[in-house]
């Protein structure tokens, strides 16, 4: 019986290994919108004094491409599934669309990583293989290292930030590099209270709602 039942644990775990390796993205059909909408989603990451004067860039087949050009030292842009590695659930949900906005610090430390996973998902890489590769990149000094903390806007009524979350709350994102989320009381992770995600990384995020109130509803095109 023991036998048995360790051959199917087996044969269970290569079939699940096997369906992960051949699992396919969307077209990229599936990730693309007009050039106007993309920028207004964009755009409802963060308050109009932040977001119009921003940078925004959209998504290309080739990875993402300045469509506006700001002056404040902002960047705002919609991410795709691919920077939801390593959770493939979320990886592989072609519809998740994040709009997010980067303070300064963040447009030049967190945005190139955020690009790179981009890149490698448009390439076909696993959820795995992206989050190996950004981790050796950051290893071998080929991404940005983290300057200390930096903060982003994702207020957007508009987003749809995977299965289970949709729209989600307003939040700020607080990148504290290497914060755990012991460190704040070990909250529970998708709650209204902050918790933190991809705790003990150089990219750990302090996430902190805000007042629903505040979501803000991109402009139709």
């Amino acid at each position: 019986m023991k036998r048995s039942v360790w051959a199917l644990f087996i044969m269970t775990t290569a079939l699940h290994i096997a369906d992960s390796q051949n699992r396919k993205y969307a077209p990229f059909s599936d990730y693309a919108m007009s050039r106007e909408s993309e920028i207004a989603l964009a755009r409802s990451a963060a308050p109009e004094n932040i977001s119009f004067h921003a940078t925004i860039k959209v998504l290309t087949e080739t990875g993402y491409i300045v469509a506006a050009q700001g002056d404040n030292g902002f960047l705002c842009l919609v991410m795709r599934s691919w920077s939801a590695a390593p959770d493939p659930d979320a990886s592989y949900y072609a519809k998740l669309r994040a709009p997010i906005c980067f303070d300064p610090v963040a447009a030049r430390t967190v945005a190139p990583a955020e690009e790179l996973r981009t890149k490698l998902g448009l390439e076909g890489k696993s959820p795995d293989a992206i989050a190996q590769e950004v981790a050796a990149e950051y290893g071998r000094g080929q991404l940005p290292k983290m300057e200390g903390a930096a903060f982003a806007y994702m207020w957007s009524a508009s987003q749809d930030t995977g299965p289970g979350f949709g729209a989600w709350h307003p939040h700020m994102m607080v990148y504290a590099p290497y914060y755990q989320n012991s460190m704040l009381g070990g909250n529970p992770l998708g709650g209204h209270i902050p918790f933190v995600a991809s705790s003990g990384s150089p990219y750990s995020i302090v996430l902190i709602p805000v007042d629903d109130k505040l979501a803000i509803k991109a402009k139709e095109h």
